[in-house]
This record gives C-alpha cells, sequence and structure tokens, in this order.
C-alpha cells in the first residue's frame, strides 16, 4: 500500500459540548487507510491550565504541531473566545483551518469563512477529503 501519512489534528472542542468531538475522532478512527494523531486538549489527558495564561501557552503549542485545525461551527456561538483564540493562533502559524458545519445547522460563523481553507458538511468523505486537500495545499506553499 505505500506509505500512510499521519495526519497531526488540533480539533476546536469544549468539553460542556462535548457530542460533536467524540463523534468527530471516533468517526475519524474508524476511517480506513487514514492515519491521525489527536492534537486536541483531551478528556483523559487534560492540558494542566490553571490560568487562562497557562492554558492560551499549553493550546499554542499544540496548534504550534498540528497539521491542521479542525472547527466544528457548531460551538463557535457558544465559546466564541477560546475558539476564536484557535482561529487566530491558526492563522498566526498559517495552518490550515477545516470548517465542519454539523447536521441541522444552517449558520456558519463569519470568522470561520474568512479564515477556513475549506468548509465542508458532516460527512465522512467530505472531512476527510478536505484534511488530506488543505494539508497537501499547505505543503505546496
Amino acid at each position: 500500500m505505500g506509505d500512510l501519512r499521519t495526519y497531526n489534528l488540533f480539533i476546536s472542542h469544549c468539553w460542556s459540548y462535548d457530542d460533536e468531538y467524540i463523534r468527530l475522532v471516533n468517526l475519524l478512527d474508524r476511517v480506513p487507510d487514514f492515519s491521525w494523531k489527536n492534537y486536541s486538549v483531551s478528556f483523559d489527558n487534560p492540558l494542566a491550565g490553571g490560568s487562562g495564561e497557562k492554558l492560551a501557552d499549553e493550546i499554542d503549542g499544540q496548534i504550534r504541531l498540528a497539521s491542521a485545525v479542525v472547527v466544528i461551527s457548531g460551538i463557535y456561538v457558544s465559546h466564541r473566545e477560546w475558539i476564536q483564540f484557535e482561529i487566530n493562533l491558526a492563522d498566526q502559524y498559517n495552518k490550515p483551518i477545516v470548517g465542519i458545519v454539523p447536521r441541522g445547522n444552517l449558520n456558519i460563523p463569519a470568522s470561520i469563512r474568512r479564515s477556513a481553507w475549506d468548509i465542508v458538511n458532516w460527512s465522512t468523505k467530505s472531512i476527510v477529503d478536505s484534511i488530506i486537500t488543505v494539508t497537501e495545499m499547505k505543503k505546496e506553499e
């Protein structure tokens, strides 16, 4: 089969709205011939945090290591400050951003529309194809 590239992904999420995050992680884990590493803040290994500044520094380090940042647009409205911080970091480091529109969601926040390299609906093929495409675009820069 040849070399299988591993995609280092930071998935923007918040613990109080973890259903979509968990669903996305499970979706990516089940894709055959798609290797990825999760650079998100996980439930079983949360960042030390302690203060907003410390958490910001740790998120910065995670995004710096990621190949791409994935933003589920449905949680943006409720947690705009932190998600906007993550989008700004991705922009600062020129990391590709993939915006995902959850099922039943009609509105995509303007900030995501402006910064996303691609916006896709919630389907396995669309999400994986987008991640592959934006990371290839990044390599070609």
